[in-house]
């Protein structure tokens, strides 16, 4: 999990993940998946893990907790396995000031398959200022395109027959207005 944030937070990142039960959904083996989202943040390179299964028992614990601390519990609980779980936590880490190495998390959770997570997304981003955001996406343009693809498989597999105008889909009304997609993007890979 540390590969997940930056070096400097490794002590707060220990102190959160030992609050975290090793019980896990469906007596998963290991916590976190294998496979890992890479982006660049700064100078330095983020493995974000692809889901985790430990069960949310944050709730215990939470209130003990720093601001930053909190913001790191959320960012570890949007990659859940459990829906549920991920749209909780994202929505605590978009209601924070946070911080630009949280922005990871948010990006990556826009491209996955409910759409109640994307249009919660959507509603907040859309009141605030997404310029770091936007800077995020510029500077990791590859991944995120493919991200923008991923959601448009999801929407062609899941919401196509309800939500049959592609242009009025949430996804791509997230992904354009508050993640700063623009077709410009995939035409400057490299």
């Amino acid at each position: 999990m540390y590969a997940a944030f930056p070096k400097d937070l490794k002590e707060a990142v220990s102190k959160v993940f030992n609050l975290i039960l090793n019980d896990t959904y469906n007596k998963a083996i290991d916590g976190e998946s294998p496979d890992r989202v890479e982006y660049l943040l700064g100078d330095s390179i983020v493995q974000i893990p692809y889901r985790i299964y430990y069960i949310d028992n944050s709730n215990s614990f939470i209130n003990d907790l720093n601001s930053m601390e909190k913001m790191i519990l959320h960012c570890i609980y949007s990659r859940s396995d459990d829906g549920f779980v991920r749209q909780k936590h994202l929505k605590s880490l978009l209601s924070m000031e946070y911080e630009d190495w949280a922005i990871p998390y948010i990006v990556k959770i826009c491209d996955e398959y409910i759409v109640e997570i994307l249009e919660m997304t959507y509603v907040i981003l859309r009141q605030q200022d997404t310029e770091r955001i936007k800077k995020f996406c510029h500077q990791n343009r590859v991944s995120f395109c493919k991200s923008y693809n991923r959601m448009i498989s999801y929407w062609n597999e899941f919401y196509r027959n309800e939500h049959k105008n592609f242009k009025q889909y949430i996804g791509r009304k997230l992904f354009r207005e508050c993640l700063g997609y623009s077709r410009v993007m995939e035409n400057k890979q490299t």
